[in-house]
């Protein structure tokens, strides 16, 4: 079957300002999430991509683009079941401030138990996501046959649920996954079983320099806003 690339997409407003995007409308990428997305087609220049397929929201289409830009003719799929987790009356708020909401700990520690007040729950979330990758894994292959490449997307907290799906961990496991902003994780399906070629891959090691405010032990809910 088809080769998955999934891009998260680049640093964006809410990354810097620590706010819960969700499905907010008008956010947008920073400087340094602009950058990124100019940097994606040398990075996957030695790649032949099928197509590409990506979250509806602004943050994605604008990491997207400058890939469209280099490969005039590259068919581009918007997918709705890959938007952003509907966090509902989460969104727009300050992570620092939802850290100390009860829900914030079974979201960290029992994340398949979870469901954001007026949104969705992240087993609901995952299931949506898993859903369209193996339909688009169809529908690539059917079209371009099976040694097919493509690129998708999406958001840190998805694409970390479509990881666990593909390594066969339980949704309660995915907060130990880390996927920086503009990074790369790629997903070999095959009719057995699937295979996790790369994971969370920036191109460099930046992010392991040491921070001025060193990671504590909890998953930011959204994804993150990468190394500085």
């Amino acid at each position: 079957m088809a080769t998955l690339i999934l891009v998260r997409h680049g640093r964006s407003t809410a990354n810097t300002a620590g706010v819960l995007a969700g499905w907010t409308p008008g956010v947008a990428l920073d400087e340094r999430g602009r950058a990124q997305a100019a940097a994606l087609p040398a990075r996957l220049a030695s790649v032949p991509l099928a197509a590409v397929v990506t979250s509806p929201l602004q943050r994605c289409r604008e990491t997207v683009q400058p890939l469209l830009d280099a490969r005039p003719g590259l068919p581009l799929h918007p997918e709705d079941l890959i938007g952003e987790c509907h966090y509902g009356d989460w969104s727009g708020r300050k992570l620092s401030e939802l850290s100390a909401e009860p829900l914030m700990e079974v979201v960290q520690q029992h994340p398949s138990s979870a469901a954001f007040p007026g949104g969705e729950s992240m087993r609901a979330m995952q299931a949506r996501a898993v859903e369209a990758v193996r339909d688009w894994n169809t529908r690539i292959e059917t079209e371009h046959g099976p040694d097919a490449v493509y690129a998708m997307c999406s958001h840190g907290d998805i694409i970390k649920s479509i990881v666990a799906d593909a390594l066969g961990m339980h949704l309660d496991l995915f907060q130990r996954i880390s996927v920086e902003p503009c990074s790369l994780t790629v997903i070999r399906y095959t009719r057995l079983r699937p295979f996790l070629v790369r994971l969370g891959d920036t191109g460099d090691l930046a992010s392991l320099a040491p921070r001025e405010k060193a990671p504590d032990d909890q998953a930011e809910v959204g994804g993150g806003a990468g190394a500085s």
